[in-house]
């Protein structure tokens, strides 16, 4: 059925959809979902849980590295960020953390004109593995060919080349473009590549050497890039196109690397759908940056907060839900959906009959906005479940 829209004139648009328009139909065949199996793999990397922490600086230290890895994930430590920008980088968190509302991008813009240290990227990669997690690292597409030759010798595992949108074909008279696939095939690590939101610029981002592609523009909690330039598909559309062009990319080169949902899930509900629409694994922030292990407990702010010229994200209060443990793995002690996210895609992926991801991509989904409302007046009025 063609979803064309006509805005007016010959300007045409496409129906697209987010986490709240849809919903997913139980199966005819239930699974216990102590049998299903959640893993997924990156290079020669396999995961028991397919969650990722991203490279937010509220988020990610090298001690929440360790912890994501123990707990079958990993997280990705931002080299442009302040952990290596400040020997002391808990002290420039807390500064952070605790400046007022009042100018806080400007107090920001000012702590990230410190210059990124060489010497604190092998530190912060060594601090990883010496605590036995996997170091996985990110930059800008700029950065990475200088960054990732420090990581590499330091011991890293994956790398991750990420901007609000990386394509593999940019145009520029004033700088000489990182070659994205040259980068791909030299590096001895696998590499991350995002982000992106549209079929054709994930399959190009495949051709490239991408050993996984990260799928999001402007989704986050922390992100305002939607409103700031106007960017962004809605998270299921986006994957569900991105999920084409990996299994167009597999039927052609009998490579599968997988695509990762990287921002907007709230909760169990919104993970389970987004493996739904076709991902491999979720990418997530926020939440990770509510743990009481996160290095700036409290706050959250994005990778482009910090922009000297225009600011794409702010800075958020999260409030501490629990640890890494209880957030990821449970058990829950709130009734929202946001603790025990693993046990609520292993239910959603038993109750559609999937014993694994592959199996839960292709479970239905339906479009349904009344799903977040239907029945739930009383939970509106008090504000609990699913009223908040």
């Amino acid at each position: 059925m063609d979803s064309t829209i006509i805005l007016g004139g010959n300007k045409r648009a496409r129906q697209t959809y987010g986490f709240d328009d849809v919903a997913l139909v139980p199966s005819t065949l239930s699974v216990d979902p102590r049998d299903v199996d959640t893993s997924w793999q990156v290079g020669n990397h396999k995961f028991s849980v397919p969650i990722i922490a991203a490279a937010l600086d509220a988020a990610v230290s090298p001690k929440v590295a360790a912890e994501m890895t123990r707990l079958g994930g990993f997280a990705v430590l931002n080299l442009d960020g302040l952990q290596t920008r400040y020997a002391d980088a808990d002290a420039a968190l807390n500064a952070i953390a605790e400046a007022p509302a009042e100018n806080i991008i400007s107090f920001i813009q000012d702590m990230y004109r410190e210059p990124v240290k060489l010497e604190l990227i092998d530190k912060r990669v060594r601090e990883i593995k010496a605590l036995g997690g996997v170091a996985a690292v990110a930059s800008t597409p700029a950065n990475a060919p200088q960054f990732a030759q420090v990581a590499v010798e330091s011991g890293a595992d994956l790398y991750v080349v990420a901007s609000t949108v990386t394509t593999v074909q940019h145009y520029s008279t004033h700088m000489t473009p990182v070659d994205i696939a040259a980068f791909c095939k030299s590096s001895p690590l696998p590499v991350i590549l995002g982000n992106c939101a549209s079929y054709a610029a994930c399959y190009d981002l495949l051709e490239a050497g991408a050993s996984a592609v990260l799928v999001g523009v402007g989704p986050g909690a922390i992100c305002t890039t939607r409103r700031v330039i106007g960017l962004g598909v809605p998270q299921i559309t986006a994957t569900a196109d991105c999920a084409a062009a990996r299994d167009d990319f597999y039927a052609k080169t009998g490579k599968y690397i997988p695509i990762i949902t990287d921002g907007g899930m709230r909760n169990g509900g919104d993970i389970s759908k987004a493996i739904a629409a076709g991902s491999d694994a979720l990418m997530l922030g926020s939440s990770i940056a509510a743990s009481a292990e996160s290095p700036a407990t409290g706050f959250s702010w994005g990778m482009a907060t910090s922009s000297a010229d225009l600011p794409r994200g702010t800075r958020i209060k999260t409030t501490v839900m629990g640890t890494l443990q209880e957030i990821l793995l449970g058990p829950a002690h709130k009734d929202d959906g946001t603790m025990n996210l693993v046990g609520a895609l292993r239910l959603a992926m038993a109750s559609c009959g999937a014993k694994n991801i592959r199996e839960m991509q292709q479970a239905e989904l339906i479009v349904a906005p009344s799903i977040q409302t239907e029945g739930k007046s009383a939970q509106r009025a008090q504000g609990v479940g699913q009223g908040r």
